[in-house]
């Protein structure tokens, strides 16, 4: 971590609001984008980001090391992607009997990102979330280890089996 965001975590925990602010500012991106990833809905991955940083803003105290920020602020994101996740499957298990609506598959583009949104959905949220902070985010397989608090190797072979799946769904698709 950078002196100048070591500062501003440390600022923030110390109750700046103008460093946690700026703390958000540097951090909105990764974390809509990675819950965008794990949502799959825009609106979903904007409340999840907010309550993300609702819960970090009155955890701050809590976290460990100043240096832990980035990866603190992923765990927290990943916890409320997967509550929403988990409330979205029980939504659809009692909701089961009603018609979904389709994609509108006129635009090509459109059926492209609807094929891969279904393939991502077919993951886990385990194995999507390896491949979001890996294949999308960029972090390295340290840092995903760090952040989900899990062996590096588990890291691997889920990211292996994700891809998997994602090129099986794929074909499927193809077919």
């Amino acid at each position: 971590m950078d002196e100048e965001l070591h500062g501003y975590v440390m600022e923030a925990r110390r109750g700046n609001p103008d460093a946690f602010t700026e703390l958000v500012r540097r951090f909105q991106g990764p974390v809509f984008r990675y819950a965008y990833g794990m949502l799959g809905d825009r609106q979903e991955a904007e409340d999840a980001a907010q309550e993300t940083f609702i819960k970090a803003y009155r955890s701050l105290s809590g976290l460990g090391s100043d240096y832990a920020f980035a990866s603190w602020i992923m765990k927290i994101a990943n916890h409320a992607c997967v509550d929403r996740l988990n409330r979205r499957k029980k939504e659809r298990q009692a909701v089961r009997d009603v018609p979904s609506e389709t994609a509108d598959k006129t635009d090509r583009n459109a059926e492209w990102r609807t094929a891969l949104t279904e393939a991502m959905e077919s993951l886990s949220a385990e194995h999507r979330q390896v491949v979001l902070l890996h294949d999308v985010q960029g972090y390295r397989y340290e840092e995903i280890a760090d952040f989900l608090r899990i062996p590096l190797g588990t890291v691997k072979s889920r990211l292996n089996a994700a891809r998997l799946a994602l090129r099986n769904e794929w074909k499927k698709g193809e077919a």
